[in-house]
Order: structure tokens, then sequence, then C-alpha cells
């Protein structure tokens, strides 16, 4: 029996809906605003919600992340009276189930109903017992948490994946959690940056040569794409490809089949694709600078990686992970870390997001020398600065939480939301869990008292899974 949730504000249609849903052995809870269907969402676990868009106190789409990032995590179907394309678009990139508009009978809505509670069941009935290798990836927010899932899809085929994001959100980490978690991962990855291809040079650095070709080839090359075979070509910033590769480039990805220069016989790489950049090749192609039909082949699956500003929640995480990094390659002592310091790296938003981050812990530890706790003194002027002149950033850093052992007037601001405090915890005990299990999955179970799909359902809303 599943369990459902309809938030909308036509009592006709969720009481119609409810006998068709009811009919078939579900439960059914009601909500007619944003603010009460929170709620239920909040304290209770659904499986399928049906959500509308226009409520009388918000826009459902506006809250559909909040409804997905609860602990049940349902599959979310919008309804809506006045369909409208772009909210479609909006609701599918969320994640949204399906968008339909309102029928005359309810018997057009139990239709994807039925096979959302089907993918529901199938999705947790067949957990994945495999860890999923992320090294370098830091961070738990429900942004990343949303990538990595993806990884995971893509890791397990041999579809094209198309990486995008701003510069320094770790493209290149995500493209090596593909090849690491794939049955390629014995194989090579082969990484082409495609800014730095000499002119003149890029066939040849792409596919190789034979003695003789041109002038200073005086012995064979196997090309990148050779290099590749059986395991991961990564093509980073694959917005700077030449336009006059392209075309090549295409019927390699199509055949894998290739002519080195100055060879008369083809020869064969089976690699898998992975390309990233941060360019909109949309606007490219429109403009002519990038080939349509190799866009449509290159993301096969896509994989939009949010800016550090996007994920606040992960910058401690980051700043911790790469103090301990840093401070171990150098042979130094740990570091403890000040209020006023965290205060200013979670106020500040990263424009070069986690490659600034990294270059900036790495400048502080530098300045701080043998002090055994950084503060904020020791970050670059423009990270301090930040707070300095806006002092409503700084309050906001503080009453997000991200202080440690701030001094706060009123104590009860720095005690986080009971949902919060009970994730928190419930995180730490999945990682402990893991630890004195070893990862044995039927330990854990007898540890934990938990079923193997509960579990499992846990490890995936924390991020985590079992280790190989």
């Amino acid at each position: 029996m599943a369990s459902v949730l309809i938030i909308d504000d036509d009592p006709m249609l969720c009481e119609i809906l409810s006998r068709r849903i009811g009919a078939l052995g579900h439960q059914v809870s009601h909500a007619s605003t944003v603010d009460e269907g929170l709620k239920k969402a909040s304290f209770d676990a659904f499986d399928v919600v049906f959500l509308d868009v226009r409520l009388p106190d918000g826009n459902g789409l506006e809250v559909l992340p909040t409804i997905q990032q609860t602990p049940s995590s349902p599959e979310i179907i919008i309804i809506t009276g006045m369909f409208d394309p772009d909210g479609a678009e909006l609701a599918i990139e969320c994640g949204a189930w399906d968008y339909i508009e309102k029928p005359s009978s309810t018997s057009e809505m139990i239709l994807p109903f039925l096979r959302a509670l089907q993918y529901r069941e199938e999705k947790w009935v067949k957990p994945t017992a495999v860890a999923l290798k992320r090294e370098g990836i830091i961070g738990y927010s429900p942004q990343i948490t949303a990538c990595l899932d993806l990884v995971a899809q893509a890791a397990h085929t041999d579809v094209s994946v198309l990486i995008t994001g701003e510069t320094g959100t770790g493209k290149e980490l995500f493209a090596r959690a593909i090849h690491n978690n794939s049955p390629r991962a014995c194989k090579n990855f082969v990484v082409v940056d495609c800014t730095s291809l000499p002119q003149g040079l890029v066939e040849s650095i792409l596919f190789g040569h034979r003695k003789g070709a041109f002038t200073g080839a005086d012995r064979p090359m196997d090309g990148l794409v050779k290099q590749a075979d059986g395991g991961t070509l990564f093509l980073d910033e694959v917005g700077e490809l030449p336009l006059s590769v392209q075309k090549n480039f295409l019927r390699v990805l199509q055949e894998h089949r290739f002519r080195p220069i100055g060879s008369v016989q083809e020869t064969e790489s089976h690699f898998r694709l992975v390309a990233a950049t941060n360019r909109n090749l949309e606007e490219m192609v429109g403009q002519g600078q990038f080939r349509s039909d190799l866009l449509f082949r290159l993301r096969s699956l896509s994989i939009q990686l949010p800016p550090l500003r996007e994920r606040p929640k992960d910058i401690k995480d980051l700043v911790f992970f790469y103090m301990n990094k840093l401070c171990e390659k150098y042979g130094s002592e740990t570091k403890g870390l000040a209020p006023d310091f965290l205060e200013a790296v979670m106020a500040y938003d990263w424009p070069g997001n986690v490659r600034e981050l990294v270059n900036c812990m790495e400048r502080t530890l530098a300045v701080a020398g043998p002090a055994p706790t950084l503060f904020a003194r020791h970050l670059p002027s423009n990270l301090r600065m930040c707070l300095i002149r806006d002092p409503a950033v700084r309050a906001s850093a503080v009453k997000a939480g991200s202080i440690e052992g701030a001094e706060s007037s009123d104590e009860s601001e720095a005690l986080p939301p009971y949902r919060e405090f009970r994730e928190s915890l419930e995180h730490r005990y999945l990682q402990e869990l893991l630890a004195v299990s070893q990862n044995n999955i039927g330990k854990a179970t007898k540890i934990s008292g938990l079923s193997r799909t509960r579990i499992y359902e846990l490890l995936k809303k924390h991020g985590l899974s079992i280790a190989n």
C-alpha cells in the first residue's frame, strides 16, 4: 500500500482523485495550501505527491525541490489547470515525475501515478550494493547528491556524458568518478585538454601518425583516442575543440574507427566518451561555432554541476578536508578553525568555486605558518572585506549555523532546527555503522536492527554507500 499526498485547492478534484486512488488500496491525504502541504510532507512519509501549480499561498513549482528533499523523497506529479511549456521544462529539470494538464476525467491521471509507483518499487527493491568511489568529491548537500546519483547511473552504461558547470566546480573529478565506478576502471582514463591542443597538430595528437607522415615524424605514435581503447576518453573544455576537427571526431565517436595520419588502414578504439565544458554549447551551435550533430552525441546523459555558492552546506566540509590534506602534504600539524575564520569562508560567494577555495586554503596555511589556529586575519583581504562591507552577509552566515562556538546573545539562534539536527545525527550514525560493520551489509542489518531495504534508503538519502 502506497501513501499519497494531494496538494490542491480544488475540493472536487481532491475528492474524486482520492476515491480513485483509495479504490486501488492506497492511503490518501489532502492539503489545500503550500504551507499545509509542506508540513504534511515534512512529518509524514509519502510515495507520490500530486502537486498543483497555482495554490492560494504560492506556486507549487517553487516548493517542488523542498518536497523532494523530505526524508521519503516522493515522486512528484505536477498537475495544472493551464499548461505552460516553460513551467513543464522547469518541473522536469527539478525532477518531477510528470507534468500534466488537469483533464476532464481523473482516469488520465491514474496511469502516470501507477507508473510512478512501479518505478519507485523497482528502485528500492533492487538497490545497488556497490560503493560509489567519489575520491575528491566532498559534500553531502542535495545538489551534490543529485549529481552523484547521475554518476552512478552513467557508470553502469557506455553512453556519452556531458558534464557542464562553471570553472572550478570539479568537472574532471566527476568524469574520473564515472570512469572509476565503471567496468572500464582498470583501463586508461585519457584526458584531452581541448584548450591546449596546438594548431596544426590536433589530428596527430588525437588520432596518431605513422613514421614519415610529416616533417619530424621520425617514429610512429598512437594518438590519445587509441590510448583510451577499452577505457575512457575525457574531452575537457570540449567547446574549444576546433570546428575543423569536430566532423572527423563525430565519425570516430559513431564508428570507433579512424585512420592515423599517414596510414592507409583504419584502426579501432572502443573508448567511452565523457566531455566537459563551462560554455553554453547550444548558443555556440546557434552561432555556428559548434556542430549540432556532435552536441547531440555528446549529451546522451548530462550532469550540471552546481557552483559552490549554491551549496553552502558543503563549504565547511571542503575547508576541513583540504586543510587536513594540505597539512599532511606539507608535514605540519592539523589546525583549529576560529569562529571568525568559518564566518568569513561561509559568507564569501567563491566565484572560482572549489578550485579557488583550495588555492585560498593553501595560501592561508602558508601565511599562518606554525600557528595552531586559523583566524580570519590569515585569509586574503577580499574574503575579509566581504564581511566588513556587508554586515547582513555576516549575520546570514551566523544564523545559518555555519559558525561553531560563536557567541550569540540569543542562545536559541545557535540551536539548529530539530530536523537538521536529527539528520546530522542520522548521517553520523550511518558512517559509524559502515565502519563498525566493515561495509558488510549483513553485519550492518544485525547491528542496527534495520532491514536491508531501509539501510539502502538511508544511505542513498545521505549520499553514502557500501564500499567494496
